[in-house]
Parts: C-alpha cells; structure tokens; sequence
C-alpha cells in the first residue's frame, strides 16, 4: 500500500500492526490472481479501505481479521477478472502479465531513493514464473480463483466456497480443472542454471546476429508473443515457428540502436534479459526454457508494466 489507513480520530489502534502484517499474503495473492502489480496494489488498498470504513466496534466483532481481509480482496480479484476480458477487447496488441524484477533491483519514485515497497513482498516462486500465469489468463474467472487460493495458498475448499460464493464440492472441480490446464502446459522442469546457460546463448547468438546459432536454441513450435499496449513499437501478432523468430531477432538486432545495451536479469524468478537505453529498461524478455531450447519467449514493451524495473 502507497498510504496506509489509519484509525479514526488518531486513536491507537491494538490490532493495527496485526492487520498491516496481512498486507505481504494480500499483495500476493492479488498478484496470482490479476498478474498485474498495480492491480494488486489497488486492490489491498481497497480492502484496507473498506476495513477502516467501518466502525470500530464492527471491527471488533469479526472473529478473523485476515480471514475478512483475504475474503474481501479475493471478491474484489474476481470482479475484476470478470471484467477483464472486455476490458481487454480493447488493448492494443496482445496482453502479457507485468513482469517482476529481483527483489533487489526495486526501486521507488520517492525522495530519498530506496524504501521498502509492496512489490518487495511478492514471494518469487514457480506460482508467478510467466509461463505459469500465462496458463492462468486462459482460465475462467472462477477457476483462477478456485485454484490459486487451494493450490498455492492452501484454503481448504470449504474456504474457497465461502470466498467465491459457491460449494466446496463446486470449488473442488474447479481447482482439479484448472489443476489439469496446468499440468497439460508444464514440461519437464529444466534447472536454473542450465536455463540461465540457454538464455545466455540466446543473448550471445542475437547479439552477434549469428541466425544459425538462434535457430538451434529454439524450439521448432517455439513462439514469441510481444506487448506494447500501443505506448511503444512492437509486433502486433505472435511469431510462431523457431526459423521465423530467429530471423525476426536478426532483424531486431540490426535496428538495434547504439545506446541499448542487453542486459541479464531474473524475470519473475527465471532467467531473462532486458534491453537498457542510457541505462533506462525498455523492454523485458522472459523465457519458458524446456530442455535446452525455448519455447516460448514474451516480449513487455507497454511502459506502464515496467515501472517497477530498475533505471540507471
């Protein structure tokens, strides 16, 4: 949260320092469940401004404060997956989730530079890697939901009902089909270092525009999704086939202008890299590595989703 509520009137609040704790699971979970930070964000600050809005002895009364707030925040996430998709209709080019840098590279706008920020409370683990919410934006609503709070935060289905407003057995179906999307879409866990060795390559073969060393790095099937939000130039539709991206790279590298430099850095807990002009980022790529080829790479351009990455 940008601007912590306060109690009315300036009064201690005992509860306060329990409540504010609640706000790292809040930013998480709203994360998972919208893929976008700013998002997230505006919804814990929601919740925590209809926690305030009422009276002190309404607060008083509700026998789980974190269980109020997670139930808010998570109706409030799924009003806003409802009406994700028309407002969708309506952006330019394709819709990648917002990336997220290492917790190191955060930095805030205010004076005095570093300070803790609520991106800092994203827990970076497989549940946020790109391929991961990519599978999640092709869910229903409910499904997303269903899943995210049973499968990755551990609410029983007699919880997620309460939450979503339908039954446990209901919820139990959905999680087990979103449970299937995800494991149709998942290849063999490829390690780290071994991911970060193929990007590596990615980065040395594009650099040197060396179109044979791309090819062999790519997945035949790979493709390569791009989104500019119609704020900066990018390709409007996915590239599919390795060969085809390859020569689209080659072709990026030779407009490459002389102030950009490609840099290494972990992209929502994987290997990626991101393009720097006089030490601004412009553009992040992440990488869905299986083996020792890629097969998916999604290209943020939209100046709006990088606002957290590192400048200078």
């Amino acid at each position: 949260m940008t601007n912590q509520s306060r109690p009315e009137h300036g009064r201690s609040d005992p509860a306060l320092s329990m409540i504010i704790s609640e706000q790292q699971r809040l930013i998480n979970l709203a994360y998972r469940l919208l893929s976008s930070l700013a998002e997230a964000e505006d919804v814990v600050q929601e919740t925590y401004a209809r926690w305030y809005a009422m009276s002190r002895e309404q607060r008083d009364a509700i026998a789980s404060p974190g269980a109020w707030l997670t139930t808010v925040a998570s109706r409030i996430c799924l009003n806003l997956l409802n009406s994700a998709r028309a407002r969708r209709e309506t952006y330019v080019g394709e819709w990648i989730p917002e990336p997220l840098p290492e917790r190191t590279e955060w930095v805030t706008g205010r004076p005095g530079g570093t300070t803790v920020d609520p991106a800092d409370r994203v827990t970076l683990d497989e549940s946020v890697n790109l391929a991961f919410l990519v599978v999640l934006e092709s869910m229903t609503p409910a499904e997303r939901v269903a899943f995210i709070l049973h499968d990755v935060f551990r609410y029983s289905f007699a919880e997620v009902a309460e939450i979503v407003g339908r039954s446990p057995a209901a919820c139990r179906q959905l999680a087990s089909s979103a449970r299937r999307r995800i494991h149709a879409s998942q290849a063999p866990a490829t390690p780290a270092a071994q991911q970060a060795g193929v990007v590596r390559a990615f980065k040395a073969a594009w650099e040197a525009k060396d179109i044979d060393a791309l090819i062999g790095l790519l997945d035949p099937d790979a493709t390569a999704i791009a989104d500019g939000g119609g704020l900066a130039i990018t390709f409007l539709h996915p590239i599919e086939g390795g060969e085809q991206i390859a020569h689209a790279w080659v072709e990026i590298a030779h407009r490459r202008p002389g102030n950009m430099t490609f840099l290494e850095r972990t992209v929502n807990g994987r290997p990626g890299l991101v393009a720097q002009q006089d030490g601004v980022t412009v553009t992040v790529f992440a990488f869905d590595v299986a083996g020792d080829r890629i097969k998916h790479i999604w290209v943020v351009r939209n100046p709006a989703k990088l606002r957290r990455w590192t400048t200078g």
